[in-house]
């Protein structure tokens, strides 16, 4: 079976085959196979024993995943970490559930692989941008419905907003957000619709002219209106008009592009039985006792990055009360507060895994390295009841510039994941 998989045992002779390198385990000292670096080391953690396996356990190249995960959401890893465990720990039907499940990479993966799935997540923004990619629409159908939207050109948003969008394209925004609120308060709201919130929320700014907005930062983070004028002026810009619907298609079709007919039956009919939740981590009781086979997340770290205020435009957009899923949203600004909070969140896990079930918990180093989150993670899913079966590092030339966000385990020009795994006893 695959679920009894030795985890130890597959990790140690672990070998990962691309054009560039082949890499290989081998017990001790560090071992050089093609010019890449692969070794196992000990550690312990209050009493407690633990192995590190560190490799290039898959590959970061986004063209390797499905297009269907290509939305930007703030401290989201990248699909190929759920799939490794997903293909490695779980076979069709099983559970997978994700407790911090931001903009859905676990819970899409596991769908395009045919597994249940459990979504969670405090913000409410997560399930507006992950379940509507269950329902891939047709795109004729889809071109139907937004040529149906009545556009109301003299509208204006409740706040200035002149600093990002053109006023024609405001209007465009504002009748759709007035389009799909009515929708939703009303009990219409289809997949049709899902989907097109769901796009219209990622386009609303960003750095090309693929977006909404006039140039701004990335998508994943929408700045104050302050500081845009700042930029605006910068750059001597001003917003020019964008053909917001056109935009919704263009955006549709790059999500649609790379999946296959098998892919989108699976997402659909994973969908249909899919559970979204949005509860504090440490309290799901609609989920069942040892119901989950693996569970795949990454909790809030320390204060790094701020969820709420980063998604203000968005919450706007889709009338969420952006204070509120602050005071909602896990903060601890020290290693103790965050320590607890986790403690509760891993027993809870314990709780809905099923006996020789998984946790894939990925943590980061914060504090410019002086904290690594893992080990402080490992004496707490031995306290809840969890066996961890070692730390696994997926380490790889790094390519973006996560550094800005306050994540600085790339000093040397390598990306590291550090996931703690662990298993409940059978």
């Amino acid at each position: 079976m695959q679920t009894s998989i030795n985890l130890f045992s597959y990790l140690k002779n672990f070998q990962f085959q691309s054009p560039q390198a082949s890499f290989a385990f081998t017990e001790g000292a560090a071992v050089a196979v093609d010019s890449a670096k692969t070794r196992i080391a000990r550690g312990v953690a209050d009493d407690i024993k633990y192995v590190k396996f560190i490799n290039e356990f898959w590959t970061a190249r986004q063209r390797q995943a499905a297009s269907i995960h290509e939305i930007s959401f703030r401290a989201c890893f990248k699909p190929q970490l759920p799939r490794f465990f997903i293909n490695l720990l779980t076979e069709p039907g099983d559970v997978v559930y994700d407790p911090f499940s931001g903009r859905g990479t676990t819970v899409l993966e596991a769908g395009l692989n045919g597994r249940e799935v459990i979504a969670n997540d405090v913000n409410p923004l997560s399930r507006f941008m992950s379940y509507p990619r269950f329902f891939i629409p047709e795109p004729h159908l889809l071109a139907k419905r937004l040529a149906e939207i009545f556009v109301d050109k003299s509208l204006r948003a409740d706040r200035n907003l002149s600093m990002f969008f053109h006023p024609e394209t405001e209007a465009e925004i504002v009748s759709l957000a007035n389009y799909l609120q009515i929708r939703q308060e009303t009990g219409r709201e289809d997949h049709l619709d899902a989907w097109i919130r769901m796009v219209a929320t990622n386009r609303l700014t960003g750095h090309s002219p693929g977006f909404f907005s006039v140039y701004t930062l990335p998508p994943n983070q929408a700045v104050l209106p302050e500081r845009q004028l700042r930029i605006n002026l910068k750059r001597n810009q001003k917003p020019e008009y964008r053909d917001t619907k056109r935009l919704i298609l263009k955006k549709s079709q790059r999500l649609i592009s790379g999946l296959t007919r098998q892919q989108m039956r699976n997402l659909r009919q994973v969908g249909e039985k899919a559970l979204f939740i949005s509860n504090d981590a440490r309290h799901t009781p609609e989920i069942a006792d040892e119901s989950v086979q693996l569970t795949v997340t990454s909790p809030p770290f320390l204060n790094v990055v701020q969820y709420a205020s980063d998604n203000w435009l968005r919450c706007w957009f889709n009338a969420i009360n952006p204070e509120m899923v602050a005071k909602k949203i896990t903060s601890c600004s020290t290693l103790p507060a965050w320590s607890e909070v986790m403690g509760d969140v891993i027993k809870e896990l314990y709780r809905i895994t099923r006996p020789g079930g998984w946790v894939a918990f990925e943590v980061g180093e914060v504090r410019n390295g002086t904290i690594r989150l893992d080990e402080a993670v490992v004496p707490l899913g031995a306290a809840a009841g969890f066996e961890c079966n070692g730390i696994l590092i997926n380490q790889q030339q790094f390519t973006k510039t996560a550094n800005i966000w306050g994540v600085q385990n790339n000093k040397k020009g390598t990306n590291s994941n550090r996931i703690v795994m662990f298993q409940k006893p059978d």
